[in-house]
C-alpha cells in the first residue's frame, strides 16, 4: 500500500472548479484531506475490491483517490456538467487503472442498481447546507447514503456530530469513527471577504 503522502502527491494534479456554483456549495476537497480520508478507508479494508461511490463528486477528488487504491469500481455522481467534464480530465491526469464511471444525477435521488455481492463504500464531501435555500443539504445526502451503503465516510461542518449521531441511530447505523479536520479555502465567491480562510470540519465513518 502506498503511503498517505504519496497519495496526496498523486492527487495534487486534480483540478478544481473553473466556475464554482454557490447554489451547489462547490468548494474543492483539498488533496491532503482527500488523501487522509481515502488512506483511512483503505486501512479499514473499505476500498480494495469494493464499489466506491463518490456522491456530489465535483471534479472527482475523493473518487480518484479511491481509484488509486484498487477498488472494483468507482462511480462519481454529480449534478453539474462542467464539474463532470473536469473530473473526466482529472481521471486522465491521475492515471488510475480502476474502472471509473461519472454519472450526471442528483446524489440525493440515486439512479443506480448496485451488486448485492460486493461492499458499497461511499466517500463524500456533501454541501454543508450553509446557503439560504440549501439548508439541511447534508441530511439529504445521508438519507441517500443510508439506502445504498455498507459503510460511508463523509465531511461535515464543525459542530455536526450530535446531528450525525442522531441521524445514524435513527437509521439503524453505527458511527464508528469521528475526527476533526481543518483545511484552507481560497476565495471563490464575491461574498467572501478574505483571500483565504481556514475551515473547521468533522469527518465521520458510519457502518450502515
Amino acid at each position: 500500500m502506498a503511503t498517505k503522502a504519496a497519495l496526496e502527491a498523486q492527487l495534487a494534479v486534480v483540478a478544481g472548479f473553473e466556475n464554482p456554483k454557490v447554489s451547489l456549495e462547490q468548494y474543492p476537497t483539498p488533496p491532503d484531506l482527500a488523501a487522509h480520508l481515502v488512506h483511512l478507508a483503505d486501512l479499514r479494508g473499505d476500498i480494495e475490491g469494493a464499489t466506491v461511490l463518490d456522491l456530489g463528486s465535483g471534479t472527482g477528488m475523493l473518487g480518484l483517490g479511491a481509484a488509486l487504491r484498487s477498488p472494483a469500481r468507482v462511480v462519481g455522481v454529480e449534478l453539474d456538467d462542467a464539474a463532470l467534464d473536469t473530473a473526466t480530465d482529472n481521471a486522465r491526469r491521475v492515471g488510475a487503472s480502476a474502472p471509473i464511471d461519472w454519472i450526471r444525477a442528483d446524489a440525493t435521488r440515486l439512479p443506480l442498481c448496485l451488486p448485492d455481492d460486493r461492499q458499497v463504500t461511499v466517500l463524500m464531501n456533501p454541501p454543508f447546507g450553509a446557503q439560504r435555500g440549501n439548508e439541511h443539504a447534508d441530511r439529504a445526502f445521508l438519507e441517500s447514503v443510508a439506502s445504498v451503503a455498507d459503510v460511508s465516510y463523509s465531511v461535515h461542518n464543525e459542530g455536526s456530530k450530535e446531528f450525525v449521531e442522531s441521524f445514524v441511530a435513527d437509521a439503524g447505523g453505527d458511527l464508528t469513527d469521528a475526527f476533526r479536520a481543518t483545511f484552507d479555502l481560497d476565495r471563490q465567491f464575491d461574498f467572501h471577504d478574505e483571500d483565504r480562510r481556514q475551515l473547521d470540519a468533522e469527518v465521520f465513518r458510519i457502518e450502515w
